[in-house]
């Protein structure tokens, strides 16, 4: 709410513009002269319109703290995201300051626009690449950028320094999306061929990502202690990363859903005890040495796998084995892609997958489904088919 101070023959307005990035209330005010030759009453209504209009100017964010986008970003690190979000996803947006930060971190956050969003995401859509791979960056990376930019924006509203998300009115063009690398049952059948002979350590984590559908970060974060073996039930309750901000640490599952509990059969509980034990034996024969983690897949002496181990394992062991590799994702997707065909409803799906919301195994899985739904159409085409021999012979006998 404006205040107005009249000063000899003009009149002063401040106006609240919220606050800076130390917290201290940001006043702008602006004098407004009075003509010559106007009366009291239009005096008042100038003066009403003179704050109406200046209060506006403030509410569109034309008159706020001058800051530049790469140091408030750099407080919003700081004051929010390492506080709140996961070692993951705070190392992942870090990354991605090195293409934000040339493009518009020299700006001032009240001077940037949509436009200036909207030229960077198409710039990046266009001509950004993958350092590993070379490739043209994926739809999905662009949207984390965009993604990124924007929760700057919101915080600074919620800060009271801006009233307007610039990056809200950006749009990331749609991609040609490419379909999963799936394997097939009889390709799965020749790998689980080839792992009779393989370490028990990698006979056990391919078959239980295949059988469970688990995430890399959450295979690798299983502990003794989450398998109920009288029950069989295996209970997902952390996971394992690494990131060269961090290295290697313990963190939360990607999502509350994603902390589920599943029996599983014979098959997986009596290759897990057989690991049990063969691990039993090597902390035996190494005693001190040995490195308690309590994690189910470890190194000889204990250490937790590093994330990486299995990747490469795994590419050398299809190669060996003249078997297609996809990556150790693939196997989450076969689970699931078994248990569409299989009839399973997308909310089992999901909550079996750990996703936080049907929806998310829904779009993934999308073409999936909708060939699912197609056998059934077929399926249902030859049960009303009345014309049919086969429809004939079910008729009663009259």
């Amino acid at each position: 709410m404006a205040t107005i101070t009249k000063r000899g023959d003009s009149y002063r307005i401040k106006v609240s513009c919220g606050y800076d990035v130390n917290g201290k209330q940001v006043i702008q005010s602006r004098t407004w002269r009075i003509p010559e030759n106007m009366t009291e009453r239009q005096i008042k209504k100038e003066l009403d319109r003179q704050v109406v209009l200046f209060e506006e100017e403030c509410k569109r964010g034309q008159i706020t703290a001058a800051i530049k986008f790469e140091t408030f970003a750099d407080q919003w690190f700081d004051e929010y995201a390492i506080l709140n979000l996961r070692k993951s996803t705070y190392t992942l947006l870090k990354s991605l300051t090195k293409r934000v930060y040339p493009a518009i971190g020299h700006l001032r956050i009240d001077k940037i626009t949509s436009r200036d969003i909207q030229r960077f995401v198409n710039d990046l859509l266009t001509n950004g690449r993958n350092k590993q791979s070379g490739k043209p960056l994926a739809r999905k990376t662009v949207l984390l950028h965009l993604s990124f930019i924007s929760n700057i924006f919101r915080y600074a509203i919620k800060m009271g320094m801006l009233v307007d998300n610039p990056a809200s009115r950006v749009t990331v063009a749609k991609q040609e999306k490419k379909e999963k690398q799936i394997y097939t049952i009889e390709e799965m059948k020749q790998l689980f061929k080839c792992l009779e002979n393989a370490p028990l350590k990698y006979r056990v984590f391919v078959t239980l990502a295949v059988y469970s559908g688990y995430r890399r970060g959450e295979m690798l974060g299983l502990e003794w202690k989450d398998i109920d073996w009288d029950n069989g039930v295996i209970s997902v309750r952390r996971t394992s990363n690494y990131t060269k901000l961090y290295g290697m640490f313990t963190d939360t599952t990607k999502t509350k859903k994603s902390q589920r509990s599943t029996k599983y059969p014979a098959v997986v509980i009596n290759l897990l005890r057989e690991l049990k034990a063969e691990q039993d034996k090597q902390r035996e024969i190494l005693g001190d040495k040995w490195v308690e983690s309590d994690r189910l897949f470890v190194t000889d002496d204990g250490t937790p796998l590093f994330v990486n181990n299995p990747y490469k394992w795994l590419q050398k062991f299809c190669k060996d084995n003249n078997l297609r590799f996809c990556d150790v994702h693939s196997y989450r997707h076969f689970h699931a892609s078994a248990l569409i065909f299989a009839g399973v409803d997308p909310v089992t799906v999901s909550a079996d997958l750990g996703h936080s919301a049907v929806s998310t195994t829904t779009s993934v899985y999308c073409h999936l489904f909708q060939e699912a739904q197609a056998r059934t159409s077929s399926v249902i085409s030859q049960v009303l088919d009345f014309g049919s021999d086969s429809q004939n012979e079910m008729k009663p006998s009259a």
